[in-house]
This record gives C-alpha cells, sequence and structure tokens, in this order.
C-alpha cells in the first residue's frame, strides 16, 4: 500500500467541523478499494478511511463549504474514479457515494446527482429558485435522510384500501424510518426474513424450503419490490427530526445505489 499524507485531509475535514481517520483496511479484506465509514469512539463520531492493502489510491477534497458542513471527497485508483458526499445532516455526520456518471466538481452538483429524476423535473416544472433547492423541504419536495417525499397531485388516485399503521422503510440494513401511515401499489410480492432481508420471489421462496425445510421456522414477511410507495402523517427516525406530511406523497430514495462506489459505503442510516 503506498504511504498518503493525510494531514491535508484532516485539514479539510476540520473546516467542516469533523475529524478524519485513514488507516490500512483489514489484514483479511480482499477489498481492493477504499471503504468510506462512520466511525465513533470517546470524542464522539469522525469519518474513518480504510485504505486498500494492495493497491493505490489517492484521496482529496475537491470542495469544501464550511458553511454547509459539507465537503466532496474524491477517491482515484487504478480501478476507477469515485466520488463521495461527506457532510453533517442534522444529528449526525454522513456519507453518500456520488453517482459516476453525474459531473461532480462542488457539494451543489453532489447535492443535484443524489436527486431522483422525478425530483429534479419537478423542482424545474415548480421553478423552485436555486436557493430553496438544497432545502430538506421545498414546494417539490420534504427529505428526510436517503428519502424523499414528493407531493401526489389531486388527480392521481392512491388506492387506501389497504393501509399499513406505523410501516417501516428501509434502504436494506439500515435503521428504519417509520411512516404513519404507507400504500403500496403494484411491484412484485417477495418474501423477506433476517437471512435475506432483500427478499425472495415466490418461485425462489418455495424452491429455497423445499430444500430448506428447516428455514419454515425462520419469522417470514411478505412485502414488495420496486412498488409504488405512498406515506402521509409523521415520518420518524431516530437521527432526524419527525416530518408531518398531510397529504398523501410518493417515497423516492436518493440515487446512491446507482453508483458503483456505494459497495465502499460501511455506513448505512
Amino acid at each position: 500500500m503506498e504511504t498518503l499524507d493525510t494531514s491535508l485531509l484532516e485539514r479539510h475535514f476540520a473546516q467542516i467541523g469533523a475529524r478524519v481517520k485513514v488507516h490500512p483496511g483489514s489484514f483479511w479484506s480482499r477489498s481492493v478499494a477504499v471503504t468510506v465509514n462512520i466511525g465513533r469512539d470517546r470524542a464522539g463520531e469522525y469519518f474513518d478511511l480504510a485504505l486498500p492493502r494492495t493497491a493505490t489510491a489517492d484521496m482529496r477534497a475537491i470542495d469544501i463549504q464550511p458553511a454547509l458542513r459539507h465537503l466532496v471527497l474524491m477517491c482515484t485508483q487504478p480501478a476507477g474514479r469515485h466520488k463521495f458526499l461527506c457532510g453533517h445532516d442534522e444529528r449526525h455526520w454522513f456519507v453518500a457515494a456520488v453517482p459516476e456518471r453525474a459531473r461532480v466538481t462542488t457539494v451543489r452538483d453532489a447535492f443535484d446527482a443524489l436527486k431522483p429524476d422525478n425530483v429534479r423535473r419537478r423542482e424545474a416544472d415548480l421553478q423552485v429558485k436555486p436557493r430553496h433547492r438544497y432545502r430538506r423541504r421545498n414546494a417539490a419536495f420534504v427529505r428526510q435522510g436517503e428519502w424523499f417525499f414528493v407531493p401526489v397531485p389531486a388527480s392521481e388516485h392512491i388506492d387506501t384500501r389497504v393501509i399499513f399503521r406505523h410501516e417501516p422503510i428501509s434502504r436494506g440494513g439500515g435503521k428504519p424510518h417509520i411512516c404513519e401511515e404507507l400504500v403500496r401499489q403494484g411491484g412484485e410480492l417477495v418474501y423477506v426474513c433476517g437471512d435475506f432481508p432483500d427478499g425472495l420471489n415466490e418461485w425462489d421462496y418455495r424452491d429455497l424450503l423445499h430444500h430448506r425445510p428447516d428455514l419454515r421456522r425462520r419469522r417470514w414477511t411478505t412485502r414488495r419490490r420496486n412498488a409504488r410507495v405512498f406515506v402521509r402523517g409523521k415520518i420518524r427516525h431516530r437521527d432526524h427530526k419527525t416530518i408531518i406530511l398531510a397529504g398523501w406523497h410518493e417515497v423516492l430514495m436518493n440515487t446512491e445505489s446507482q453508483s458503483a462506489a456505494s459497495r465502499h459505503v460501511a455506513f448505512l442510516d
């Protein structure tokens, strides 16, 4: 592993009020990429950057916004170049991988790149002023963490025959956001348990239980994958301020999952 001077990184993270620790990855890790995490010690949270042992890596902050408490971290390796938005959101530090397809050189570019296409189109249609586009709430959306909640037009019909109460939403393995009322429309029925958090379709579920009947004892629940999700009422999360949605809003996740670098982000909200 090539030695990296971390003093400049430490100064850049200090400009947004954060600490950073850079160290070699686990001896047993086969990763050839930088892994970005949020760690915690007696002094509080810090950004934890684990370098690969078998490849070189160059890391630098390409834009720093102290007033926003955010920066864009660029990691260049033989396998490619990835960018991460590192910052503070309400109560905690976070890191989000930025989709590689986006041309990102600034923090505001990263904010835009992480917005779903529907959100950006709605901002354009409603002519949301640029200074309002980076708030957690404007005419186009309400945001809590990685989730965007977009108001549903009065002309759109929501089937409310089945409303789930206090229903969790999560991006897989993270701390869930709890929705007071939630409706799912369309999508594919999947079976979920602790061993299969991403869910199995009907065919795979039945095939699994045929070969592994012992798994019948797991606490399986049914969910819908790729369904359109609508919520209203209180949305709670222990790391974020509770928001209240007066009418039905469609739920959209940020675009981090579209980034190849997202597999190198160890921290989950």
